[in-house]
């Protein structure tokens, strides 16, 4: 799984591991599905992710489910 980075912007959003709301950085990631070098130019797919600032917990999540 390769990701290609997005410039990151940083905003407040609840932490589930500080159990607060704390600074975030925030960006959007292409992250190419397959293994199989024929068809990576084919399956990327924009993920969100966002890494708390205090703690280092990072979520992603895939932006669309086709």
């Amino acid at each position: 799984m390769a990701t290609t980075d997005g410039t990151g912007a940083e905003r407040s959003e609840h932490c589930p591991r500080c159990e607060r709301e704390t600074t975030h950085t925030v960006s959007l990631q292409l992250v190419t599905e397959s293994d199989n070098p024929d068809n990576a130019a084919f399956s990327r797919e924009p993920y969100r992710v966002s890494t708390c600032l205090a703690c280092g917990e990072q979520t992603a999540v895939r932006m669309n489910n086709a």
